[in-house]
């Protein structure tokens, strides 16, 4: 995963975050602000599952968003 490109095209990005995780707040989504383990941990919290889950969760997300954005 590149964290570099997450967090520099979060923005962008925010919607794509608000589709696969719908129970994130417009909050939790500002206080991530790119950062894969901000946003590991709001995971963790809204949907009440394991680090390690939410931890893949957001890889699977970040491969899949950096890949689209490496095509724009």
């Amino acid at each position: 995963m590149n964290d570099d490109i997450i967090k520099g095209q979060w923005k962008e990005l925010v919607g794509e975050a608000r589709l696969q995780w719908g129970k994130l707040t417009d909050n939790d989504l500002a206080i991530a602000e790119g950062t894969t383990e901000k946003l590991v941990g709001s995971i963790q919290k809204r949907y009440g599952v394991s680090k390690d889950d939410a931890a893949r969760q957001v890889s699977d997300w970040a491969e899949r968003v950096t890949k689209s954005v490496k095509k724009d």
